[in-house]
């Protein structure tokens, strides 16, 4: 796995913060944010969506959302990261780290 970093919350000084990053080879995201432990709330996940043994849910604070649309756009018009609907990386297929 190839991470390039994009946005981090700049409210925490760079430690311990919500952040994203770009899987290069892929072009799968992959976000750090406050592990959610909550029962009700990951009940309410696993009812919609599931989640397996291998996954977790994680918290990204709202005041990142603009800064998250912004870096989406930017890697959206990067052609060096693959893209499904470009041919680079089959839709549906495994991550890098399954």
């Amino acid at each position: 796995m190839r991470l390039r970093f994009l946005v981090i919350d700049p409210t925490t000084g760079g430690d311990n913060c919500p952040a994203m990053q770009v899987d290069e080879e892929t072009g799968d995201l992959v976000f750090v944010g406050e592990t959610i432990t909550d029962s009700r709330t990951l009940a309410r996940l696993t009812s919609t969506s599931g989640i397996s043994e291998s996954e977790t849910a994680v918290r990204v604070p709202v005041r990142m959302r603009k800064l998250i649309w912004e870096a989406l756009r930017d890697i959206d018009d990067d052609p060096t990261v693959p893209r499904a609907d470009r041919g680079h990386h089959p839709l549906g297929s495994a991550s890098g780290d399954a």
